[in-house]
């Protein structure tokens, strides 16, 4: 077998690896999507599956008001004294000179839950990671946030010793115990004990191309620790032309067999014909995804990335492991017959309940109740899955009757507030209930139809959109009777809802393009749509 690179595909950054017994389980980022942290599990690296959200009620995560690319920040999962520890970051401010990031600690004897009520542990910075040594002691390890302007805000890797007795960490024990090297913005710490010593893997270079993985090690664990000489563990910033960019940010896991591997974050930029494939380095629209390296160690027991520092797309997979693949989570169509939200379905900052729609009061479809625009940090009715093919078709139905052009309903692609499209049923003076095509970039709205926005006949009850999704564009469909299809003669620029299309005007780009269902109604009169359907197929 061999596992081919990304292993979960779209946005899924940040991953935190752990095996427990024949089990692997990795834990993702999910920034302002909700329910928080994806959790997704293998028996052999190569076939994974999305198994739940540890996070799913307002008491382990409230992020109602929060920015675009805030919420939850690299999770770390671990597994000690019988049950799993997940340590999470809810970050509230973005950009500027401060971080205001809160970190929690829940735990779980099974991973699909019950979770526990979470922990408040500090706000010193993101990217924590709960270190269980072998004596049974336990402790933080984080990045420090540096506001001050005249130091660089990524102060380096602190250690607290957290006491499970007191349910606290103990912040007169904190220390700093690496600066990382000159490449600075040292973050994503993990602490392993290995061979007698200590050994530190962090991110470093940022999460764009400039990123990479680091190691340092050290007989003691508040150090001091010496970084791996020699070149860095893993980066693919002077390999511009390798499948797998941004590379770094991850954790380590040992398979029953004693062979060891990296999963790490990872991006697969595409270009326009008439760019260059070094400058830009190109256009992320499934965001940062998960890969796994296969990890050899030399004589001096240092880790070294089989294949190559850049990362490969195939990698040899684990030996002597039968392989296990999962059945399908999520059919391409869904009816909404269920009575809640398949796995891969997520909400904007708040959870599906009553207030933002329902799956039973009209059977067989999902009623999206009309709140605030796509722009509103607060409250919206959206639900959206992520992409995860650069090639695929995307189709609902809605029943909707709007009386005012403040009122929308339809078929969105989102990246954040400030930059998403959307094909929806609205209302004008000139022709009642219309089509119309908006697209918001860079906070900038453009109705493409205007004046000329399609009339919706009075008999047609059902409104069908499609989007097809070809790479570098996307354009979108509609039908009155789901069989004829007439495409708007309009293509979007995919690089619009990229990661590193919003990072030039934005510091919060740590997510991926979503294509999913929406209600706007900011008149506040709750108007609801129907949907009868969603469906997402890759080509």
């Amino acid at each position: 077998m061999q596992i081919e690179n990304p292993v979960l595909k779209g946005f899924n950054a940040d991953p935190s690896i752990i095996r427990v017994e024949d089990t692997y389980y990795i834990a993702n980022s999910t920034f302002e999507w909700f329910p928080g942290v994806q959790i997704h599990e293998s028996k052999d690296l190569v076939h994974w599956q999305l198994i739940g959200h540890p996070l799913t009620t307002t008491t382990l995560l409230d992020m109602k008001g929060n920015k675009d690319s805030g919420g939850i920040w690299a999770p770390d999962l671990s597994y000690a004294d019988g049950k799993f520890w997940l340590v999470y970051t809810d970050v509230k401010t973005t950009e500027g000179a401060f971080k205001d990031a809160t970190n929690y600690l829940t735990t779980a004897e099974n991973i699909r839950g019950p979770w526990t009520d979470p922990i408040k542990l500090n706000g010193v910075g993101f990217d924590a990671s709960l270190f269980h040594d072998d004596d049974g002691k336990k402790y933080l390890v984080q990045m420090e946030w540096d506001h001050r302007e005249y130091r660089h805000p990524f102060n380096g890797i602190k250690l607290t010793e957290y006491s499970p007795e007191l349910g606290r960490l103990l912040p007169e024990t904190g220390r700093i115990i690496y600066h990382g090297t000159d490449v600075k913005l040292v973050e994503g710490p993990h602490i392993y004990k290995l061979f007698g010593q200590y050994y530190l893997f962090c991110a470093e270079g940022g999460t764009v191309y400039t990123h990479q993985e680091v190691v340092a090690r050290s007989k003691e664990l508040f150090g001091p620790y010496e970084t791996q000489p020699g070149d860095v563990f893993l980066t693919a910033f002077d390999s511009p032309g390798n499948y797998l960019q941004k590379n770094g940010h991850g954790a380590l896991v040992e398979t029953p067999s004693g062979e060891w591997y990296f999963a790490h974050l990872t991006g697969r930029p595409w270009h326009h014909e008439t760019e260059s494939s070094h400058d830009p380095r190109g256009w992320c629209t499934l965001g940062r995804e998960t890969a796994i390296q296969k990890v050899a160690w030399d004589e001096d027991k240092w880790p070294h990335i089989v294949g190559g520092k850049q990362g490969s797309r195939f990698v040899e997979a684990p030996k002597d492991v039968t392989p296990h693949v999962y059945p399908l989570t999520y059919d391409e169509k869904d009816d909404f017959d269920e009575p809640q939200l398949n796995l891969n379905f997520n909400t904007l900052r708040v959870p599906f309940d009553d207030r933002m729609g329902s799956l039973s009061v009209n059977p067989g479809h999902l009623r999206l109740i009309g709140k605030g625009s796509l722009t509103n940090e607060h409250e919206l009715s959206l639900v959206a899955r992520r992409w995860q093919a650069f090639h695929f078709e995307a189709e609902t139905a809605l029943k909707y009757e709007p009386t005012t052009f403040q009122q929308m309903a339809g078929l969105v692609n989102y990246y954040n507030s400030q930059h998403w499209s959307m094909i929806h049923v609205t209302w004008n003076e000139v022709n009642g209930r219309v089509i119309e095509l908006s697209q918001n970039n860079r906070g900038q709205l453009t109705s493409f139809l205007k004046e000329e926005a399609i009339s919706v006949p009075e008999n047609v009850d059902y409104v069908h959109f499609k989007v097809r999704v070809e790479k570098t564009y996307y354009v979108y469909a509609y039908s009155f009777d789901g069989n004829s299809w007439r495409d708007i003669d309009i293509r979007l620029d995919a690089k619009i809802l990229s990661d590193d299309y919003v990072v030039q005007s934005y510091g919060g780009f740590f997510t991926g393009a979503f294509v999913g269902m929406a209600n706007v109604d900011y008149s506040g009169y709750d108007l609801p749509a129907d949907f009868d359907y969603f469906s997402y197929k890759e080509k």
